[in-house]
């Protein structure tokens, strides 16, 4: 059986806390682990998984890296939101 690969809409930074903190456990991978992927702490990986909003560029991309993940950015769709509040 082979899954698909799922995409995320992240808006807050709370939301990215939980993302990586699901990514790492579907992985079974523990907070050591990523830490030496990520080349930080076990310490500073269970602070950073608690205040994502803390988390540098730099961190997330090794994060993502280490995660099987990728960032993509792009423009939000405000199209359905504009005509939601119309009527």
């Amino acid at each position: 059986m082979s899954f698909l690969p799922t995409s995320h809409l992240l808006i807050t930074a709370p939301q990215l806390g939980l993302l990586l903190v699901s990514t790492r456990k579907r992985h079974k991978l523990t907070q050591t682990a990523v830490a030496n992927r990520v080349g930080l702490s076990q310490n500073r990986i269970s602070y950073l998984e608690k205040h994502p909003d803390e988390i540098s560029i730099k961190q997330l991309l090794s994060w993502c890296a280490a995660l099987e993940l990728e960032l993509r950015l792009g423009e939000r769709d405000t199209s359905a939101a504009s005509s939601s509040a119309e009527w």
